[in-house]
């Protein structure tokens, strides 16, 4: 089992007990890493403090990451709290308007999509940066519509594309310090995001019928591949995304 003791890792993006988010909180806890869980708003707040008694020694903190002031303010708490930190997990994604083909998206959608999808990424990479020593770890959540064309991911799809060259630019960016960088491309899975896509169940049965395992992937695996990649079992893999999605990506027809 891998041991995260005396690592302290903060997760943003947390919606509810549905959300990858909450699968990643949950095995990092049982690794053993001292939790910080950042929710969007004073909307979530029940329910982030709903589930924190199921994480051990954890602590919860508002921050809305399309707010430059709410970034500098949760860091500040951050570092208040515990000095340092090890581990920082991205899992956030949002387009307004998902239902607009791209063709037809706005130029403000677009702008949103990506400021909240990719740039938060930058953003709280800056801020975690100067808590995080060597064999520190940044991860985020990515999903195979950034390289091929699913229906109805739409914009979201193009904004998932920004935020994997992202990460192999912040790779580079942190690799001297001896922050690693990476993603998790996670298969479908019906979590709250997942909603705003329309005829979702398409997809899902899609990788059900062709994927190697003829299965769709649950929250917790993603989880377990989340604490490998937080863990020094990882240390030379920096800038990558990793596949967990029941071998669906290698399919062809």
């Amino acid at each position: 089992m891998i041991d995260l003791t005396g690592k302290v890792a903060v997760v943003f993006g947390l919606a509810n007990k549905r959300s990858i988010a909450w699968a990643i909180a949950q095995k990092l806890s049982e690794a053993g890493a001292r939790l910080a869980i950042c929710y969007q708003s004073e909307r979530l707040k029940q329910e982030a403090e709903a589930l924190i008694p199921e994480l051990r020694d954890a602590q919860i903190f508002q921050c809305d990451v399309a707010k430059d002031e709410e970034i500098d303010s949760v860091f500040a708490q951050l570092k208040a709290t515990y000095g340092k930190l090890d581990i920082v997990v991205h899992s956030i994604g949002f387009a307004p308007n998902i239902k607009n083909t791209v063709l037809q998206t706005a130029r403000e959608d677009f702008r949103v999509a990506h400021d909240i999808s990719a740039y938060s990424l930058i953003a709280l990479a800056r801020a975690a940066e100067p808590l995080m020593s060597p064999g520190g770890s940044i991860l985020t959540l990515s999903y195979y519509g950034s390289t091929k064309v699913f229906p109805n991911y739409n914009i979201m799809g193009v904004a998932k594309a920004a935020l994997e060259a992202t990460v192999r630019y912040l790779a580079a960016d942190l690799g001297t310090k001896g922050i690693r960088v990476n993603a998790i491309s996670a298969g479908p899975i019906k979590t709250l995001a997942a909603r705003g896509i329309s005829d979702f169940t398409q997809i899902l049965n899609a990788v059900e019928q062709r994927g190697p395992l003829h299965r769709n992937v649950e929250t917790v695996e993603v989880g377990n591949t989340a604490v490998f990649l937080s863990s020094d079992l990882a240390s030379g893999i920096t800038g990558e995304v990793t596949f967990v999605d029941c071998g669906y990506n290698i399919t062809g027809i």
